[in-house]
């Protein structure tokens, strides 16, 4: 269980600039009196709270596989995404290799996508999105998505699909819940 507030993710605004470099004073893009204050980035909770996210995601994930794996057998491609988001979270994977692995679970949903098996596209998504977690932590909330989108589309029920909702709630600890469920439930 996790102790304390949960830290504050913000994101940096950062546009392109198309300005030329020799602007002059009265270029609209001249940005000269501009605050030289530092701008907030993205960045991962502390490793507890990043470790325990990314574990929750597999197993939200990992339990939508059945589905992808009935309509697409043979094709492991997201199995091995959430087994290397599993690994790097003990320590095993760098987390470059969970992105390759989570690239190739989303390969795999562009595939699913050519057979129209929408079940198995949304649960290789929510299978490649965990395996992204181990890269950032806010993949993790559309992990969960995706994976109940894959249990209502198995069956076209939205009741299994609420329940799915249900037990990715009970499931993450509470202190987490704005995380996994950044605008509630």
């Amino acid at each position: 269980m996790i102790s304390g507030p949960l830290p504050i993710r913000t994101r940096a605004l950062s546009g392109h600039n198309l300005c030329r470099a020799d602007r002059s004073p009265s270029d609209p893009c001249d940005d000269r009196g501009v605050s030289e204050e530092p701008k907030p980035k993205w960045a991962n909770p502390e490793p507890a709270i990043h470790h325990a996210i990314a574990l929750w995601a597999a197993n939200c994930a990992e339990r939508a596989l059945p589905i992808f794996e009935q309509q697409r057998p043979g094709d492991d491609r997201p199995r091995a995404a959430i087994a290397a988001l599993r690994a790097w979270e003990r320590g095993e994977l760098p987390m470059t290799a969970c992105r390759t692995a989570a690239f190739a679970a989303h390969a795999a949903a562009r595939d699913a996508t050519e057979t129209g098996a929408f079940a198995a596209v949304a649960a290789a998504r929510a299978a490649g999105q965990a395996c992204a977690v181990a890269h950032m932590f806010d993949h993790a909330p559309h992990a969960a998505t995706y994976a109940a989108k894959a249990v209502g589309l198995n069956g076209d029920d939205q009741a299994a699909q609420e329940a799915e909702r249900a037990w990715q709630w009970e499931n993450l600890a509470p202190e987490l819940r704005p995380i996994g469920f950044p605008k509630g439930r």
